[in-house]
């Protein structure tokens, strides 16, 4: 025979969304067409102890710093783990996020793309081996509606080139500005419905040697995560990335 409405529902993954923006809205779609996700609810305040009371497995927030408090609250009381894909947080806010991996399972990225994590790898490797002679800048792209400049993986470009901070991170040139110095440019164009495109240049003495990636849609954000979240619900509890999911360190 085969299951029960109620015996099914025991064996699928609980999940919550917290925020039904444009990407809450394609991350629903996609748990609705999956054959092993349901969505128990929207986390809102008005929402909350009613979510309390469920059986949830995983959170995924795709929503605004704001919201964060409300989320902690949720991962704490029902053990469930998360998916963060909210930018913009604040250096006290990212180390209660980074705090929750000490006791559930955590995953943080600013860009869920596969190929962004690969583009990561490269760029890093690059930085590694160019730094010193090239200069380097980062572009990126979004649509009219995106909230914070630079982009979250924008940042994240930028640890990779310089993690131990010896650059100045500039993000915009106005003026008599005089020779560049040891700086790193950061520029955000934003218009139109663009999913995303980020680009690093590394500029050398007659070479340029470009490092980019464009979203041709927001489904591969969306494709990844799910992918991100069925990995890390086999995890042990931490703080996870992205990076650590394809194999990086």
């Amino acid at each position: 025979m085969p299951p029960t409405r109620e015996e099914a529902n025991r064996t699928m993954i609980h999940t919550v969304l917290c925020g039904y923006g444009h990407m809450g809205k394609l991350i629903a779609q996609a748990i609705d067409s999956s054959d092993d996700m349901m969505i128990c609810g929207i986390l809102n305040h008005q929402s909350e102890m009613t979510l309390l009371k469920q059986h949830v497995d995983l959170l995924f927030d795709f929503s605004h710093p704001d919201n964060f408090e409300l989320v902690e609250r949720l991962v704490h009381r029902s053990n469930c783990a998360l998916l963060m894909g909210t930018t913009g947080f604040n250096d006290i806010k990212y180390q209660r996020l980074c705090d929750l991996g000490e006791t559930h399972r955590v995953m943080a990225s600013a860009n869920y793309s596969l190929a962004v994590a690969v583009m990561g790898k490269l760029v890093k490797q690059a930085a590694q081996l160019l730094r010193e002679e090239f200069d380097m800048e980062i572009v990126e792209l979004h649509h009219r509606d995106k909230q914070d400049a630079p982009s979250g993986t924008a940042r994240q470009l930028l640890e990779l080139l310089d993690p131990d901070q010896q650059y100045a991170a500039l993000t915009g040139r106005n003026g008599m500005i005089g020779r560049r110095g040891k700086e790193i440019g950061i520029h955000a164009i934003r218009g139109g419905n663009a999913a995303g495109e980020h680009t690093v240049l590394f500029l050398g003495e007659d070479e340029k040697l470009t490092i980019s990636h464009t979203a041709i849609s927001r489904k591969i954000f969306v494709n990844g995560a799910l992918r991100a979240a069925h990995w890390l619900l086999h995890q042990k509890n931490g703080f996870y990335t992205i990076e650590q999911m394809i194999g990086g360190n």
